[in-house]
């Protein structure tokens, strides 16, 4: 993985991450393997309904926007 990956990926997660915080929330980058990143959505994310709503529509589109390469984003349940 290269650092200019991460970087895009720590850039589209610090774009989405004041609207996770509105709600209660946060998000943290876990491991990119390949092309597939894997987040850990917390707080009031990490129980809240809509939770793969906000992961697929938010977190995996701006992730996309940002690193293009990355064809999935999955969250990691504690």
């Amino acid at each position: 993985m290269s650092e200019n990956i991460k970087e895009k990926i720590e850039n589209a997660l610090d774009e989405i991450r004041p609207f996770l915080q509105k709600d209660g929330g946060d998000i943290s980058l876990i491991e990119i393997q390949k092309n597939t990143v894997k987040v850990k959505l917390e707080g009031a994310c990490s129980t809240c309904t809509i939770n793969q709503m906000t992961l697929k529509s938010g977190v995996e589109m701006t992730i996309k926007k940002h690193a293009p390469e990355i064809q999935n984003v999955i969250n990691i349940e504690s």
